[in-house]
């Protein structure tokens, strides 16, 4: 065996594979883009090629030994993908991959990989994992991990145990309603957190008042250089956090729009689980004391019990690696991430 577990992280936008270590460090890695439009054979084949490029680098570099086409190279595989899926079996349908429905993700890579276990997950789940494995939620044993990106999804850790619920979404935060008056959520329902904070919504939102993406321009490129996370579009929720720093007015109050939902939808989450700490990454999370500072006065508003008080809200800490680390943590760290 070689001591670390292939680690693969399924988005929209990209597919990631890393070796990791028993340590949870990223010992290799490859990202490609996710095939756009592609059907289910493509969007595998691509999946595929990007692992046998990843192994083979590895056996250049005396990482791996043994041959690569064999499943013995590494001890487990982790996977974490974008929802809906049937769990833990692992049937995949991503809304924001059309090519794959009913896909068997995990049976496709048990039957590449045979003889080691392979795990999965929902990305969102796997994020939250990472943070409270090797993260800002590190040494806590109840602990809301959140995303809050084109879609705003969690994991929750209760008596250092990941919680995973009848179907395996327990922790989905972004459903939870913070304004039953507000605008149509893509679940179906009105008002939740999702609908709200999600880095497009808030974006359109912002555009609807008027918001121009890029006002200020140098602070953004800059800053863009420096950040852990990765959108796409022009008009994000990251270029939104961004031009709030900048001072733009309209950003300024989407990130209070924004703070004020997730302080609510926390304190409720608080309240329910009695946490120690809340971990929140993604492109908003990089906006600072612009998205914290009204999140923690909504969030001190609504939590008056004592209990309730001692609730710390923390940015996430391990930027785009965060995926791969949790999608390992279900093959390392099972005692506390996997229960089947």
């Amino acid at each position: 065996m070689s001591g670390s577990v292939l680690a693969v992280d399924i988005g929209g936008t990209k597919f990631a594979v890393a070796l990791v270590d028993s340590d949870g460090n990223v010992r290799a890695a490859r990202r490609a883009a996710t095939p756009p439009g592609g059907d289910a054979r493509a969007l595998w084949k691509a999946l595929g090629e990007l692992v046998d490029s990843l192994l083979d680098g590895a056996a250049a570099d005396g990482l791996i030994d043994g041959d690569t086409a064999a499943g013995g190279v590494v001890d487990g595989v982790g996977i974490g993908c974008g929802g809906p899926m049937t769990w833990p079996e692992g049937a995949v349908s991503p809304l924001n991959m059309p090519g794959w429905r009913g896909f068997p993700l995990r049976a496709k890579l048990a039957e590449r990989f045979p003889g080691v276990p392979v795990r999965i997950h929902n990305d969102a789940v796997c994020l939250a994992v990472a943070e409270h494995w090797r993260g800002a939620g590190r040494g806590s044993a109840n602990m809301l991990g959140m995303v809050v990106s084109t879609g705003v999804g969690g994991g929750l850790i209760l008596g250092d145990r990941l919680i995973d619920g009848g179907s395996g979404n327990a922790g989905h935060i972004g459903h939870i309603v913070v304004d039953p008056e507000g605008p149509p959520c893509g679940c179906g329902g009105r008002g939740c957190l999702e609908a709200i904070a999600r880095g497009p919504g808030l974006a359109a939102w912002a555009v609807e008042q008027g918001w121009h993406p890029g006002a200020g321009s140098a602070y953004v490129e800059t800053a863009l250089a420096r950040s852990a996370y990765v959108e796409a579009a022009a008009a994000s929720g990251r270029q939104l956090a961004l031009d709030a720093a900048a001072g733009d007015r309209i950003a300024l109050a989407a990130m209070s729009r924004a703070g004020r939902a997730l302080g609510l939808a926390i304190a409720s989450a608080t309240n329910l689980c009695d946490l120690d700490v809340v971990t929140i990454g993604g492109g908003l999370s990089q906006a600072g004391p612009l998205l914290f500072d009204p999140l923690e006065a909504t969030l001190r508003d609504h939590t008056r019990m004592e209990f309730a008080r001692r609730v710390q809200v923390v940015p996430a800490s391990l930027g785009q690696d965060a995926g791969l680390v949790g999608a390992a943590a279900l093959i390392l760290a099972a005692d506390r991430y996997w229960t089947h």
